[in-house]
């Protein structure tokens, strides 16, 4: 771009903002425009990253009390608030005049300090995630390193937005954690608020700009049923949302359902003219063979991490493969003539410990370190989901509220397009009144977006979100719009109305689908295809209440499931080996997942060495009932299925307490060349959903040839599994019987090709 087509669409944009009456300075729209328009990627070798010193510990005397912290880890651990996937993995302080202790000394470490005292991981190394957030800018750091994290944040606060703004280029994800511990709550909304227009971002539509909130319209689906998912696009556009994307997130991650749903996004947008963009987030393996192949991958998604060894060995993903998504997406891409950014993660505290492979660096360390590896892309999204794991990451609705406002301030402070999701399972103890907080705070702080999920209930994923009714009610109460282009389409539909000073109300189509539909009887045809669905009544911007109560109903009844013991005699008469894992109890199960993922001692005396080619694990996971109405008519299918194609199959091992993981534990133990894990996943948003069923079919790599071969896929070199998932196995689902046969046959593609996960599907499709 040369510096006339600069000049140009800095004056669109500052006439757009106009035309919505809002007055921003044209320095300011232009030093926006600079960071959404350089599009180019250092290489990661030449990013400079201090050599690793020897670990430095820290003493205070705090009133008269003696505090010592092992290393800098330690202290940026202990000055947080206690959350549960810290307490868990032993980095949160044990009271809290320690954690007072900490923020001490994190106040008097200049931010050189830090600099010069890279985290390492549990090899001693700084690995790839760690070192790209060294790409920062020198110049502006030579003008604050000198300062403690301490007088940098009363610098902060008496700085303009522009100036927090270029000081935050200056930053690791380590020096924006640490400061972010030192804020309370007023300190992270006062100046994530200034950040608001800070990381514009454009594709069809220009997103983060002053007095705007805009949303990602996401149309989950157990099965990905077209008819449910055009019934929910409807229903969200008709609430004027999804001016971000329609962005679904797939429950079949092949090449050929991520290519129908996208055609058929691309259909819907184009039918109706909307000025959105479409993306499916699915696997970025899984979108790269799509965009080959000539499906509309408007924007690229990936789920990432704050260390290595999640990113690769858990989310099967290297920077290197970000990169070429990158350039891909720069030189292929179907807006690369008018997109400025084209890349959408997804993150969210707590995946580091969950997997505990956070190597000693706390949740929200790691968090900051994910805004770090995002900014090298200059994204069009960046969507933070912290609540989404459960109660082994945050218990209540303090944990989750408090972590929600840390993340959305770190990430505007690096620069990134921030939007919220702040959201719930039903096993923790999260509740929607504290999600409604919440979103109330993460407006008031400028959050760019939210989610739009119907009733705020993810049929797929089985987790609250929040809605298209929480997005209309946040921008009434905050005189907030859609972003400009969208709005004029609403304006045109009826969804909005528009007076002569621009002010925005409800028009007579607001919350009505009808209008989208050519006949009654497809929209009723629709209506009746999306399950979870209690009504489609408002009172303004809200769910009539008689919605709301059917809802709430079955939040409750669904939430109890996960108190629901496993009972043996609910699974007719297969024959079970009993065994337990580590979790002792119900409690200890929910709260820590590492007890699941591993046999209690007195069950593994009890194995051997059985070398079958399957292994098949029943548990109850997060769901008893999920079990109990699925398991008698699935297991005896899957055997006969399996012994018919000539598989040695060991004896089914019903294992209450289990987690995913426990697959690979009781493989490397009996020796199975595929282990099938049936297991409960968390409740949904009904009744119904309570029942929704896992298989996760784990390939366990034995021989050099392949495992050579899945390290050159992966970029892993300690893979030992690959992994792949059959969902959402029940009636509202994949019925029982129906999987049984699929699982059949993915488990005898998996055994041929002796491959699963990302490169089993690449095999299959060839």
């Amino acid at each position: 771009m040369n510096s006339q087509e600069f000049d140009e669409v800095v004056n669109k944009v500052v006439a757009a903002l106009a035309a919505n009456g809002v007055g921003v300075a044209e320095q300011t729209v232009a030093n926006t425009a600079t960071q959404i328009y350089s599009t180019e990627l250092p290489p990661i070798a030449d990013i400079f990253v201090p050599k690793p010193s020897l670990a430095h510990s820290y003493q205070i005397e705090l009133l008269g009390l003696h505090y010592s912290f092992k290393d800098l880890k330690q202290v940026l651990g202990n000055a947080d608030i206690s959350k549960a996937g810290d307490r868990v993995a032993n980095l949160a302080a044990a009271d809290e005049a320690t954690r007072e202790a900490a923020r001490a000394v994190l106040s008097n470490l200049t931010l050189q300090h830090i600099f010069d005292n890279p985290l390492i991981d549990n090899n001693g190394k700084v690995d790839s995630v760690m070192r790209v957030n060294y790409a920062i800018d020198h110049a502006v750091f030579e003008e604050i390193g000198s300062l403690t994290v301490g007088e940098f944040k009363d610098l902060l606060m008496r700085s303009t937005g522009n100036e927090i703004r270029r000081y935050g280029t200056a930053l690791t994800g380590v020096m924006a954690a640490a400061l972010t511990k030192l804020l309370d709550v007023h300190e992270m909304i006062f100046l994530a608020r200034k950040l608001k227009t800070g990381a514009s971002a454009k594709a069809r539509t220009l997103l983060g700009l002053p007095g705007t909130l805009s949303t990602r319209l996401q149309p989950n689906h157990p099965t990905d049923n077209l008819d449910s998912i055009t019934m929910l696009l409807y229903t969200g556009l008709s609430m004027g949302t999804g001016d971000c994307m329609f962005g679904l997130n797939p429950a079949i991650d092949t090449v050929d359902n991520i290519n129908a749903v996208l055609n058929h996004f691309n259909k819907v947008r184009e039918e109706l003219g909307v000025p959105t963009q479409i993306c499916v987030l699915s696997h970025i393996k899984t979108q790269l063979e799509c965009l080959a192949s000539g499906a509309p991958v408007e924007i690229m998604f990936q789920s990432i991490a704050g260390t290595e060894a999640v990113l690769t060995e858990e989310f099967d993903v290297t920077v290197d493969l970000l990169d070429k998504a990158y350039m891909t997406m720069k030189e292929k891409g179907p807006l690369k003539d008018i997109a400025k950014n084209w890349m959408y993660f997804e993150t969210g505290q707590g995946s580091e410990v969950s997997y505990n492979k956070h190597n000693g660096i706390d949740m929200t360390t790691t968090e900051a370190l994910c805004y770090g590896l995002a900014r090298r892309y200059k994204p069009f999204m960046v969507n933070n989901v912290t609540g989404f794991i459960g109660p082994e990451t945050h218990l209540d609705n303090f944990e989750m509220i408090y972590s929600n406002l840390q993340d959305h301030l770190m990430g505007k402070l690096l620069g990134l397009p921030m939007g919220m999701a702040p959201c719930f399972t039903l096993h923790s103890k999260v509740t929607t009144e504290g999600q409604q907080m919440a979103i109330e705070l993460l407006t008031a702080a400028g959050a760019n977006y939210y989610m739009d999920v119907y009733l705020n209930t993810d049929r797929m994923l089985a987790y609250f979100d929040t809605s298209g009714h929480d997005d209309q009610t946040m921008r009434e109460i905050y005189n907030l719009k859609p972003a400009p282009e969208y709005l004029r389409w609403c304006v045109e539909k009826g969804i909005f109305i528009e007076d002569q000073d621009g002010n925005i109300q409800r028009g007579p189509n607001w919350g009505n689908p009808r209008i989208f539909c050519s006949s009654d009887s497809e929209y009723q045809r629709l209506k009746e295809n999306l399950p979870a669905s209690y009504g489609f009544e408002n009172a303004g911007p809200r769910p009539a209440n008689k919605v709301i109560r059917l809802l709430r109903a079955n939040q409750a009844v669904a939430r109890e499931a996960i108190y629901a013991d496993l009972q043996q005699e609910k699974l007719g008469d297969i024959q079970f080996r009993v065994l337990s894992t580590g979790a002792a109890d119900k409690e200890s199960h929910l709260n820590n997942p590492d007890l699941g993922s591993h046999l209690s001692q007195d069950s593994r005396n009890k194995l051997t060495a059985e070398n079958n080619d399957i292994q098949i694990i029943v548990s109850d996971g997060l769901s008893a009932e999920a079990t109990h109405h699925n398991i008698i008519e699935l297991l005896p299918v899957l055997m006969d299925g399996l012994k018919a194609k000539g598989f040695t199959i060991g004896q089914p091992m019903l294992i209450p307490y289990g987690r995913v993981k426990l697959a690979e534990d009781v493989g490397n133990v009996v020796n199975a060349k595929i282990v099938v894990n049936l297991l409960g996943e968390r409740p949904g948003g009904d009744a119904l959903a309570s029942r929704s069923l896992s298989a996760y079919l784990n390939y366990h790599i034995t021989d050099d040839a392949t495992r050579q071969a899945a390290i050159n896929f992966s970029g892993n070199a300690d893979i030992q599994y690959e992994v792949s998932v059959v969902s959402n196995i029940y009636a509202g689902g994949l019925p029982p019987m129906e999987a049984a046969s699929v699982l059949v046959e993915f488990i005898a593609d998996m055994h041929r090709l002796k491959a699963g996960g990302n490169r089993l599907e690449s095999l299959r499709k060839r």
